[in-house]
């Protein structure tokens, strides 16, 4: 008969990982540290595995304690979810929208697609998670998340059920600070032959069709970062570090949160946005708000 986890057992072994120390957790648990280090051994015999190993005075998680960390991890929070739910009292409960967003879409265009939600009448809570667009789909598919929001739509390889909605699309923009404009803001494109450039990274679709662009137009900018996640990208060209890009559609937002300039703009590269749920008939609210939204204020000319 194989082993029972013992999820009390777990739990304690979850706290002093995360606490980084038995005192810490006896103070979040108020037991005693005989009682914490007494049921973590227990848990280790049952599955003879050692967890934490002592480094001076200090604990250390084990490589398998590693491994384990991040289990117990999600089972926990969603406990803790679990729990917050149960204790809402129906008057006081809201319709919630679980959004995750792939980490190469602009917080810019995240907002103004969300932002049709918090003038319904019906009163929405929203919880937005940034991920990785295969992890968030993955969630996706156990309902963990209601709605996740890419810059592609939903891949053919994954074995998971899901549709597609295309929010729009626009042309890209490329920005950069004052001193670095007044170098490289004449004749454009040809001034972005040479120039420090910023540009998304690999997960990002618009990357290759950028590589392309320049290769057609024969420009050879100098390559100086690539960057996952745009806001990190807007970051250093905020610095000065390079020229950087973002979607035509929030230029004038760029501009004035950032400070910087407008170099150039072209339609010859184009960035889409797409909404990605497990129902092929949306029903909820929020959701229609966002492709609404999105079709008649965000992206006045979508091309299906």
């Amino acid at each position: 008969m194989s082993s029972m986890l013992n999820y009390r057992q777990l739990h304690y072994f979850w706290v002093v990982a995360r606490t980084g120390s038995i005192a810490r957790a006896c103070e979040q648990l108020n037991l005693t540290p005989q009682t914490i280090s007494g049921q973590i051994s227990l848990l280790e015999q049952t599955f003879d595995v050692e967890l934490f190993r002592k480094v001076g005075r200090q604990l250390e998680l084990t490589e398998a304690g590693r491994r384990v960390l991040p289990y117990a991890e999600q089972m926990f929070q969603l406990g803790n979810e679990l729990e917050a739910m149960l204790r809402t009292q129906p008057n006081e409960q809201q319709r919630l929208l679980r959004v995750g967003v792939a980490d190469v879409v602009p917080k810019s265009i995240v907002y103004r697609l969300i932002a049709p939600t918090m003038e319904l009448d019906e009163p929405i809570r929203i919880t937005c998670r940034e991920d990785k667009l295969e992890r968030l789909l993955a969630d996706l598919a156990i309902q963990r998340l209601d709605l996740v929001i890419s810059d592609s739509p939903m891949p053919s390889h994954l074995d998971i059920k899901g549709y597609s909605r295309k929010l729009g699309e626009c042309g890209i923009s490329f920005f950069a600070t004052a001193s670095l404009a007044a170098r490289h803001a004449d004749d454009f494109p040809r001034c972005l032959h040479g120039a420090p450039l910023l540009i998304p990274g690999q997960e990002s679709v618009v990357r290759s069709r950028l590589l392309r662009w320049f290769a057609e137009q024969q420009l050879h900018p100098r390559i100086v970062g690539e960057f996952d996640d745009s806001a990190l990208m807007q970051a250093f060209g905020q610095s000065g570090s390079g020229i950087f890009i973002a979607p035509s559609v929030i230029a004038e937002e760029v501009c004035r949160q950032y400070g910087v300039e407008l170099i150039g703009q072209t339609e010859a590269v184009s960035e889409s946005f797409y909404a990605i749920s497990v129902e092929r008939k949306v029903k909820h609210p929020g959701i229609v708000a966002i492709t609404e939204g999105a079709r008649r204020e965000l992206f006045t000319t979508l091309e299906d």
